[in-house]
């Protein structure tokens, strides 16, 4: 645990201000906000040490995703991809028990064996970025961690619907498959949208992509629903743009 509590401060550097430390490493999963009072502080570095410990014993290289599995996992198979979407909803919900809660979550994983390569959260805030979506921020880093602008080979799941910019990326990426929880209509009840599915953009695309969804829309739209994030959103709101 003290391994994992150092982990979770050292290699999981909130991009916003009040950082307790800064570090030019990127943790292989979403950051999660250190903040100034003590009992925050200490509920913060709890569930970062808790992402650490299960980036510990679920990550695996890029190479050895490549390898053929002894049991491969077809995302045809029923219930793989309503597994997979559940897992990332109660990943993406441990940040409603932060002061930055955000209800976008996305991973990518190998087509061929189900391997996570990445996964993030959506740091349009703390980064100053209005592209840092977390299917933009997955894309990145997972490019980054394999050396290679191309993801072909492996599948992105994301509690959302992925916005016109963020499937144009999983186009670009040249990901298989983009399989997605609540909708763009369900997400526009709370925030700004562009209302372009997924599928339209990738009909409008020479790149191939399939596009899945929803899977697991309750689950999903129980993150925008939940009333942590209500209150964050009202807070988004009277933000100055």
């Amino acid at each position: 645990m003290v391994v994992a509590v150092r982990r979770a401060m050292g290699d999981f550097p909130d991009v916003g201000e009040n950082l307790v430390r800064r570090s030019d490493m990127r943790h292989r999963e979403a950051d999660f906000p250190l903040v100034a009072s003590r009992r925050s502080f200490l509920r913060s570095v709890s569930l970062a040490a808790t992402s650490a410990m299960f980036c510990e014993a679920q990550f695996v290289p890029a190479a050895a995703g490549a390898l053929a599995s002894a049991n491969p996992v077809s995302p045809a198979e029923p219930g793989v991809d309503e597994k997979r979407m559940r897992g990332l909803a109660a990943w993406t919900a441990l940040t409603l028990e932060t002061p930055s809660p955000v209800p976008f979550g996305a991973e990518i994983v190998s087509s061929k064996n189900g391997e996570r390569l990445m996964r993030a959260l959506n740091a349009v805030g703390p980064e100053h970025d209005p592209s840092a979506h977390a299917e933009v921020r997955t894309i990145r880093l997972a490019c980054k961690s394999i050396g290679s602008y191309s993801l072909r080979g492996y599948t992105l799941y994301t509690t959302c619907e992925p916005c016109a910019m963020c499937m144009a990326c999983a186009l670009w990426a040249r990901l298989d498959r983009v399989v997605y929880g609540a909708t763009i209509a369900d997400a526009a009840r709370f925030v700004h949208q562009i209302s372009i599915p997924a599928t339209e953009v990738a009909k409008r695309s020479d790149m191939t992509c399939i596009v899945d969804g929803p899977v697991e829309r309750d689950t999903c739209f129980a993150l925008f629903n939940n009333p942590k994030m209500q209150k964050a959103f009202e807070r988004w709101k009277s933000e100055k743009p």
